[in-house]
């Protein structure tokens, strides 16, 4: 039994090579043995190029906490300024809160994790995602009591591949906006992942009375098997209990691209998007669609649309009145870079650190050149 524990930088020397073979099993609720820090479990702080693996558990015990829902309670492990970091092969029971928080790091990579909570435990994500760059996420088994990735304000270059989700509250952007937060998620590529039994499949979470910007977000290749809320846009997240106002301002929805989506939804609704009034959501696409009820051919599933503007280049199942069908539709315009990482298109290349876009016109003129050099001359 391991009390709160923590490794704090700065240490730049790396690698450092942190294996986890048996079990570390937190304490059950108890002041004393958490010595008042009921916010965090281990915390690794300001560590260059760490490496945490094996095939040990981590448990966190998190059944004594969870009756005390509005109490503070720890998250199981947290990350934070961490730069290199890989996280790979552990496994994560029943932590109290959130299980893995990665918090303003650059250069993560989550690989083979099985993370597990009973889906009536409140608030136990799988990974809480904020203010970080450059996070992959591969072939993990997620199935908890609420977000199985939530993506947070502050990330950008976010890839997410092959992610088993269920039971739990899907893969979500957000929550953004909250108590007025400028907030701001870009670049989030999520692939080949499942979702079963979940409330939400591909969601994005704003509150009313926030600003700043969620955009150039692509879902492609999601099974679903008897999803909630197979796609959802939320722009009036609120808490069950808490007390929402009617409020103009929102955080932007944008550039956001829904492609190769199959299975069945077990509700009638497959496609929701609630956006604002006065801060609409723009630049939706959607392809490949094709969403049935659990109940086949008895429930007929549908979609809803509330301010939400886009085209689609495929009839989609369910059809959305809000979407253009159009045979070739403008693809959602590149941010600082579009591409997924790994998925360099030819006029796009890498150097000190940064990724860097040739204009077409650079292109095609030194094409010319060549042909003109070679053929002709």
């Amino acid at each position: 039994m391991l009390q709160p524990l923590k490794f704090l930088g700065p240490c730049k020397s790396g690698p450092i090579n942190f294996q986890v073979y048996g079990d570390i099993v937190a304490p059950r609720r108890n002041q004393k043995k958490w010595k008042g820090d009921n916010d965090n479990w281990i915390v690794f702080s300001d560590i260059d190029d760490l490496i945490v693996e094996g095939d040990g558990l981590i448990d966190g015990q998190g059944s004594s906490w969870w009756k005390y829902e509005n109490d503070p309670r720890p998250t199981a492990l947290k990350f934070k300024k961490c730069k290199n970091l890989q996280l790979r092969g552990l496994r994560h029971i029943d932590s109290p809160m959130a299980h893995i928080h990665i918090n303003n790091c650059y250069g993560v990579t989550i690989s083979d994790l099985r993370i597990t909570a009973p889906e009536s435990s409140p608030n136990t994500d799988g990974i809480d995602i904020a203010g970080s760059t450059n996070v992959q996420i591969q072939n993990c088994f997620i199935g908890t009591g609420d977000d199985c990735i939530a993506i947070n304000s502050g990330s950008s270059l976010v890839n997410i591949s092959g992610v088993q989700c269920g039971p739990g509250h899907g893969i979500s952007i957000g929550s953004l906006g909250k108590d007025g937060e400028k907030a701001s998620v870009e670049e989030v590529y999520v692939q080949n992942c499942s979702f079963t039994g979940t409330t939400n499949g591909a969601r994005i979470k704003t509150w009313q009375g926030g600003s700043g910007y969620a955009k150039n977000i692509v879902f492609r290749g999601i099974k679903l098997d008897k999803v909630r809320n197979p796609i959802i846009i939320d722009q009036y997240y609120c808490i069950r209990g808490s007390k929402c106002k009617n409020q103009t301002s929102a955080v932007k929805v944008s550039n956001v691209l829904y492609d190769g989506f199959v299975g069945t939804s077990s509700t009638e609704i497959g496609v929701t998007f609630s956006c604002s009034e006065t801060v609409p959501c723009t630049d939706i696409y959607m392809s490949n669609i094709d969403i049935d009820s659990e109940e086949r051919g008895e429930i007929a599933v549908r979609g809803a649309c509330l301010n939400a503007k886009g085209f689609s280049s495929t009839p989609t199942l369910p059809g959305l009145d809000c979407l253009t069908l159009a045979r070739n539709p403008p693809q959602p315009s590149p941010g600082r870079d579009f591409t997924p990482p790994g998925h360099l298109t030819p006029w796009v290349f890498e150097g000190k650190g940064k990724r860097n876009r040739v204009p077409e016109t650079v292109l095609a003129l030194f094409l010319c050149w060549v042909i003109y050099f070679r053929y002709i001359l």
